[in-house]
């Protein structure tokens, strides 16, 4: 986590287009009813308890896990508070102890506090450490000075196993102190699981000593875009991309997150989502011509795993080693997206499905997925994967994570199958949190932090028996179009704080209007953490529309892509739907509006969307470089053409020739399209203005 700023002024602003006046103010005094994840049950006393500097923290030296936490209580609070908390093997002050208290269950404490001091019990070190987080919550309704904690009594406990994090670091690569930073704000949401995405199309992410080649050639990539162009002198080829995690690396990692009670479950996908790895080792793939080098496209590729008996060992290999890495419980192998296109078409594939008696595409899927669980089972191990594993079958003890809505999860927990939900669009942090145009890249739905508290984790289609398969929930954040890690930041808060309370709270607990009044108290300490704060949220001109601020036409395949230039510096960020780029202006009076300009750039075509692309249609352009037409209605009346030959030269954003709209009166929906002859390179509004008629108000 990054350097206290206690002094530093409360300047958040809660994404997620919420209406609350509070967000703008420091929060008011009354620490219990900031707290979140809300506990399960709260007491108020009399009095309070004055924490200052030179307060003890009272661990006993025959309880290690008491003594760790202290001292991670007493870092933490001279970080963010500024108050320096010595710790001692006796008296009184704040006292951490694990009790031998059967009441108390796993992750469960007790925190007491009255006017001579605060005590947290637990059973396990995690309830002792969810204690502290609590305390410390309490004592960050002001940022600096003595902290003054109302007498209470909490007693505290989970409602699900699995509340957690999903972090994409295959598509960008994230450093190992960011990944460490991540894990101290999950744990101090009560956040117990990351779920790791280390391998995809992308990139392999992991080392794994017996195939070097999965990192020094499946690790690294051309950029995106203009970043294809950045050409090493020294080499004559383009700078590539990436970084891998090295064992003794993912170790400390493990270690780092154990101690605050975050489990790792790492993900190595399969049967697809597979290029890197054959990229460095080709003969694992079904093409005779496979790739040779990691791909830097977004989207899913069609490349999937061969089916013989190398390729199995070879995975059976790297997941032995991936299993000496992480001890948890649970290992992903992915198992989504496994487009099966080259698995069809391949004689020697079919050849090999004839020989193990599997009727179609899909039941090789399930042999392939039900093989690795065995093979997991055998190491004491549980398989976990994507919805997709149920297709073809569900091997005998995989857990199911239901990404394509809750319905994975329902059909697993009825066939009495454990499920983590995980569900698109409400549970995917890559989508925006507002319609800001300062809003970070990702894709263009927005999905407020409202909308993610509004998800219900408990399916009302399941029985009671049936409910308890679900094993929990978590956010995923999904980084294709996050490339940055203040930016990975901006998009998992504060939703990760809607995740904690929906995973921890009981459900008569759960209310957004108590959620959002307690949400600036959590705001203000992520200022104290030190992590990166959002812009303030800006009011459109009257006259100007940012892409964000327009409509799409459609609801294809709308992602907010960054330009792809400058290589270095700031870049302008695009609303666009791919695959129909067409935008809205709504309700204009055209007799106020006399000249009308618009900035436009063009972002590369590297989407994998399979057959779609020839689905996405331009109209013939009038020149060399096309135009930028304008249209009342999508289907009406052209009105306005803009050369775009300016932004066929500019490696960033360039503003078109300025044109005089023939004067005319009514309000009309003024539509933007692009001619063009293909895809490649697409381009996109950044921005348009209306001009008004001279002497307009």
């Amino acid at each position: 986590m990054g350097q206290a700023r206690a002094a530093r002024p409360i300047r958040r602003t809660i994404l997620a287009a919420m209406a609350l006046a509070a967000c703008a103010a420091a929060p008011e005094p009354g620490p219990p009813s900031s707290l979140i994840p809300a506990p399960a049950e709260l007491t108020q006393g009399a009095g309070g308890f004055v924490v200052r500097a030179g307060t003890p923290i009272v661990a006993a030296p025959s309880d290690p896990d008491a003594r760790w936490i202290g001292e991670y209580l007493s870092d933490l609070t001279a970080r963010t508070r500024g108050l320096t908390l010595p710790v001692r093997g006796s008296g009184r002050g704040i006292v951490i102890r694990l009790v031998d208290d059967q009441s108390l269950a796993a992750e469960a404490y007790r925190l007491n506090v009255t006017p001579h001091g605060v005590v947290i019990e637990a059973r396990e070190r995690a309830g002792l450490y969810y204690g502290v987080a609590t305390l410390w919550q309490l004592m960050t309704a002001t940022a600096e000075g003595p902290a003054l904690i109302p007498a209470l009594r909490i007693e505290d406990r989970p409602r699900f196993r699995w509340r957690g994090m999903m972090l994409d670091s295959a598509r960008h690569y994230q450093s190992p102190q960011f990944i460490r930073a991540f894990i101290d704000v999950m744990a101090l949401h009560k956040l117990n699981v990351l779920h790791w995405h280390l391998t995809d199309d992308q990139a392999w992410r992991l080392e794994i000593r017996r195939y070097p080649r999965l990192t020094e050639i499946g690790a690294w990539r051309v950029p995106a875009g203009a970043g294809r162009n950045d050409i090493d002198p020294a080499t004559g080829r383009p700078r590539l991309y990436g970084g891998y995690y090295s064992q003794d690396e993912v170790r400390e990692i493990v270690a780092y997150a154990a101690a605050r009670n975050v489990t790792i479950v790492p993900e190595i996908e399969m049967p697809g989502h597979a290029s890197a790895a054959i990229a460095a080792y080709p003969e694992l793939g079904v093409l005779d011509d496979p790739p040779r080098e990691t791909p830097a496209d977004w989207g899913v590729y069609p490349n999937l795993y061969n089916v013989e008996e190398p390729t199995f060992q070879f995975l059976e290999n790297v997941l032995v080693e991936v299993m000496e890495l992480f001890p948890g419980q649970y290992i992903h192998v992915g198992g989504d997206e496994a487009v099966k296109t080259q698995w069809e078409r391949s004689p020697r594939v079919q050849a090999r499905m004839r020989a193990l008696g599997v009727a179609d595409e899909h039941a090789l899927q399930s042999y392939f997925i039900q093989r690795m669980e065995r093979f997991l089972a055998g190491h004491g191990r549980r398989l976990i994967g994507w919805d997709e594993i149920l297709e073809g079958g569900l091997a005998p003890n995989a857990t199911v994570m239901s990404w394509r809505g809750v319905d994975g999860a329902v059909t697993a927990a009825r066939a009495g199958h454990d499920a983590v939900l995980a569900a698109w669009p409400t549970l995917y942090f890559d989508n925006r949190q507002s319609a800001s145009v300062n809003e970070p890249p990702g894709r263009g739905r927005i999905v407020s932090v409202e909308s993610v508290y509004a998800f219900d984790p408990a399916p009302d289609s399941l029985t009671p028996a049936e409910q308890a398969h679900i094993l929990g929930l978590q956010g995923n954040l999904w980084s294709e179009h996050i490339r940055t890690e203040p930016r990975m930041w901006r998009m998992a808060l504060p939703r990760a704080a809607a995740i904690a309370e929906l995973g921890w709270s009981p459900a008569e607990r759960i209310g957004w209007a108590d959620f959002s009044r307690r949400l600036p108290a959590q705001m203000a300490r992520y200022d104290m953490l030190g992590l990166p704060e959002p812009p303030p949220l800006s009011a459109p001109a009257a006259n100007v529309r940012r892409s964000q601020e327009l409509e799409t036409c459609a609801d294809k395949l709308v992602l907010s892509l960054e330009d792809d230039a400058p290589v270095r510096g700031e870049r302008a960020v695009f609303l666009i739907d791919i695959m129909q780029p067409c935008w809205l202006w709504r309700g204009v009076d055209l007799s106020q509006v006399e000249t009308l300009r618009a900035g436009v750039g063009q972002v590369p075509f590297n989407f994998q969307i399979g057959e779609e692309v020839n689905a996405i249609r331009f109209r013939r352009p009038a020149t060399r470089a096309g135009e930028l037409e304008v249209r009342l209605g999508c289907e009406g009346e052209r009105i306005a053409v803009l050369p775009l030959a300016p932004a066929a030269r500019a490696p960033g954003v360039a503003a078109l020739a300025p044109v005089q709209l023939a004067q005319s009166e009514g309000v009309a929906d003024l539509c933007f399209t692009f001619t063009q002859r293909g895809v490649d390179p697409m381009y996109a509004i950044d921005w348009i203005a209306l001009d008004p008629v001279s002497g307009a108000p």
